[in-house]
């Protein structure tokens, strides 16, 4: 729809790749895959989720956007080896710029774990039972304790807030920031602002 909107004949959509240089059309492609299951729409195959406050089924990224206006920072639950076949840093911009804060697994890609701490993008890993367990519905308010005195392969705590019910659940996350260098990445949002910030202050 995006490029239909801006004059592009479905001949000329060619790859993601093809427009990478694009932004638009690559937030668009995060979470976009035809074969993607999302357990928030599980009747659904491809890239589409539910809008929590209005209920509307619709695109993963229509719906981080909506989010994003509305001040809703993101978490995403996953199983084991998140981000296989996803090493190409897109992967994390996308999941970046979508409002997605951190990212909790079963066990990531070891690339795709590295893109999303350089991008900014926290990864943390279950240290007990995945989410299969948790009960998740997608109306959680989540929090993660402990990111004041943040250090490499720390263990934090992950909690969720059902406001259906006014129950609170907790579990134990280790944080997938492995080397102090990815932790300053991080801190500065990303290794873009960390180069930038630390060229500003040589000519400082």
């Amino acid at each position: 729809a995006y490029l239909l909107a801006h004059q592009v004949a479905k001949k000329d959509f060619n790859s993601y790749g093809a427009r990478r240089g694009n932004h638009e059309v690559m937030m668009r492609g995060t979470f976009a895959n035809i074969r993607i299951r999302n357990k928030l729409t599980p009747e659904i195959e491809g890239g589409v989720t539910k809008h929590f406050p209005t209920g509307e089924v619709m695109s993963i990224y229509d719906a981080a956007m909506r989010y994003q206006a509305e001040g809703r920072p993101l978490v995403v639950f996953a199983g084991k080896e998140y981000g296989t076949g996803s090493s190409r840093d897109w992967a994390a911009k996308g999941t970046k710029l979508l409002g997605v804060r951190a990212v909790i697994a079963e066990s990531f890609e070891r690339i795709h774990r590295s893109n999303l701490v350089g991008m900014g993008v926290l990864p943390l890993q279950f240290t007990q039972e995945g989410w299969q367990k948790l009960g998740l519905t997608g109306e959680e308010i989540v929090s993660i304790r402990g990111l004041q005195d943040l250090s490499p392969r720390k263990q934090l705590t992950v909690e969720l807030y059902r406001a259906g019910d006014g129950r609170v659940a907790r579990f134990p996350v280790r944080c997938r920031i492995d080397t102090p260098t990815e932790l300053e990445y991080f801190k500065n949002g990303g290794v873009l602002n960390y180069v930038l910030r630390n060229l500003a202050s040589q000519d400082a």
